[in-house]
């Protein structure tokens, strides 16, 4: 979560672009994107030197006969110098610098414009920048970078129009260790946005298999190459997502556009994990989406349709990760109950986390879940864990302070150690709920038709006991009234 000093610094800046011209927010977002890039460029190739020198390894940097174009460099400039070496220089060094023009960078760079329009203007946003950069560094959250980026698409305020809510970085990185994928996975989020649960997937793997990906060739090339893919109809959606996973260290994302429902998506067994927080936008004409994924389930409704082309998406064995409207667990439509059924009777269900509302907030306080399952092709769900989370570590109002109370890392250790979970009574936060009983009750997926609620006898006093503790209480006030009287008096 961003601080509020984060939050006034990021308002300035984007203050200056819209007293400076540039009043389309969308076009704020990419300059800012841009420029956010061209920096982190710098501090990766920084590391990556040390990193190379630590390890007497050779490193050949991308600045090599242009130091200039470093933002550790040019940021000391004088404003003209600056404005002159960013128009005519960096900026298009930075959009042809991936050789591959078939890469996803290139591909959404190639129209990229630096619309920037004064160098004084400039000059002030690069120094507005290395301040939120010093202020980055010293946060201890993991990822306040992406924290940013969201924070800037929700000024656009789309959020909600598009179905497009924010993802909050501890819910995708629980969902993450909750797969807990391996250097030989590969990754996909079918509706990736700014590719949050990508980032958040390649830095657990560099925390956990660092030395298995990086010490290994063929796994190096895979995690750079072919292990991440995101699909996304949004350009800017799809630029930020592309530099977004390169500041992170990987090299060739797949970020593509594609209508992840519709028939130019034809991906059928291809990915062993999904991660993923699909738009829930109400409804779709159905001319659009793909008619094998209606044959599943006979809707119009996406977040139904994009649960039928996870199952597609995955091969067999592979697993999914994906939030949905708490109307998918309990929903009584005919297409509500047939995905339901298609995920317990022809795949594994393994578990149904509910997730208070306040999650979301303040970009939207609609009522989520987390399903987790496997792609198996012919059942083999036998008993279905839940959990009544109940608290992730923040307010659950629209100022998301940080608290005390957070279920997430109960969770992910009672997810990790099933075995014990199967003495957990319904009171608890967590209990198991057997197959049989799930689809007895229509394949209902809400925790609240399982769990039960413990009530504890409170005795109250008789009313006699009371009307005579109240004529004491009036007795008292009389006394007192009448010795405040007699000093008033005498």
């Amino acid at each position: 979560m961003l601080t509020g000093e984060l939050k006034n610094k990021i308002n300035a800046i984007w203050e200056m672009f819209w007293t400076g011209g540039t009043t389309n927010p969308l076009s704020v977002v990419e300059q800012l994107t841009y420029l956010m890039f061209i920096h982190d460029l710098d501090a990766a190739d920084t590391q990556k030197a040390k990193s190379s020198a630590m390890l007497e390894l050779p490193y050949k940097s991308i600045f090599e006969g242009h130091e200039e174009y470093r933002w550790s460099v040019f940021r000391d400039f004088p404003a003209e110098k600056m404005y002159e070496l960013m128009q005519n220089e960096i900026f298009p060094f930075i959009i042809n610098l991936h050789g591959n023009k078939e890469s996803a960078y290139s591909k959404y760079m190639s129209n990229a414009k630096f619309e920037v329009q004064k160098p004084q203007l400039l000059s002030k946003i690069v120094d507005g920048l290395d301040s939120v950069y010093t202020d980055m560094a010293k946060s201890i959250e993991p990822d306040t970078k992406g924290d940013i980026y969201e924070y800037l698409l929700s000024k656009l305020g789309q959020a909600g129009v598009n179905g497009q809510f924010r993802t909050p970085r501890h819910i995708i990185r629980m969902m993450v260790e909750l797969l807990d994928p391996k250097p030989d996975d590969t990754i996909c989020d079918p509706a990736c946005g700014t590719s949050g649960f990508l980032v958040s997937a390649g830095e657990y793997l560099k925390e956990k298999y660092h030395d298995d990906i990086f010490y290994s060739k063929d796994n190096k090339a895979h995690y750079n190459n072919t292990m991440f893919y995101g699909y996304d109809t949004d350009q800017t959606m799809l630029r930020v997502g592309a530099m977004n996973m390169m500041t992170h260290g990987i090299e060739n994302p797949n970020i593509e556009y594609k209508d992840s429902l519709s028939d130019m998506n034809t991906d059928t067994g291809r990915y062993s994990i999904i991660l993923a927080n699909p738009p829930f936008k109400g409804s779709l004409d159905n001319d659009t989406v793909s008619a094998d994924l209606v044959k599943v389930c006979k809707t119009k409704k996406t977040e139904l349709l994009f649960i039928a082309l996870f199952l597609r998406m995955l091969k067999v064995g592979g697993r999914c990760a994906c939030i949905v409207p708490d109307g998918v667990l309990f929903g009584s439509s005919t297409a509500h109950k047939a995905i339901r059924k298609e995920i317990i009777e022809g795949n594994r269900l393994e578990a149904v986390i509910s997730m208070p509302s306040g999650v979301f907030k303040p970009y939207a306080g609609v009522s989520t879940g987390i399903l987790i399952f496997t792609k198996t092709g012919h059942g083999g769900t036998d008993k279905v864990w839940f959990y009544d989370m109940q608290a992730d570590g923040f307010s659950l109002d629209d100022k998301r302070n940080e608290v005390a109370e957070n279920d997430i890392p109960d969770i992910i250790a009672r997810f990790k150690n099933l075995a014990a979970e199967e003495s957990r009574e319904r009171t608890d936060k967590s209990f198991f709920v057997p197959k049989q009983e799930i689809v007895d009750n229509g394949y209902d997926l809400s925790i609240n038709k399982y769990k039960r609620t413990e009530y504890v006898a409170v005795e109250y006093p008789s009313t006699q006991e009371i009307m005579t503790e109240l004529h004491e209480i009036e007795m008292e006030i009389r006394e007192a009234m009448a010795e405040l009287e007699g000093l008033l008096n005498g």
